[in-house]
């Protein structure tokens, strides 16, 4: 195997999915949105009853981060807050339908390129792959 080349085939790609995806939020109506917005999002759309404290764990930046953010998100209509029931200390975060929207065309993005890359796969090369993905993701979580 030609580690170098696998090397320069992921960097590339973490690369141009990241400029690909900035590109697309630049040119769509959401352009007001940035990618580290987007990303944001895309926690909430996939955490039911989703906190700040959600958001700063799985996008690894401080709660200020995600506080300023939220702001953002919330101020442009994307985002809805509200207090828990249970604990007044808590906050939960919804999509409003806007950010729904944007939530399910990313979402729909990332399914096209999930396709196009198992395209033509036979089974047992879709296992080799997962197997693959999941050592690599298993690497970059112990490094958190």
């Amino acid at each position: 195997m030609d580690f170098q080349l696998v090397n320069d085939y992921l960097t590339s790609i973490f690369n141009n999915v990241l400029v690909i995806e900035e590109s697309s939020l630049r040119s769509s109506r959401f352009n007001d949105v940035s990618i580290k917005e987007m990303h944001t999002i895309d926690v909430i759309g996939s955490t039911p009853n989703a906190t700040p404290s959600d958001i700063s764990r799985e996008l690894m930046v401080t709660l200020g981060t995600v506080t300023t953010s939220l702001n953002n998100l919330e101020r442009k209509g994307y985002i809805e807050r509200r207090r828990s029931e249970v604990d007044r200390r808590v906050v939960h975060l919804s999509l409003t339908k806007n950010g729904r929207l944007l939530y399910r065309l990313h979402k729909r993005f990332h399914n096209r390129m999930v396709m196009q890359v198992i395209d033509g796969m036979s089974s047992e090369e879709r296992q080799v792959m997962q197997k693959g993905l999941q050592n690599l993701y298993s690497f970059l979580e112990d490094l958190k």
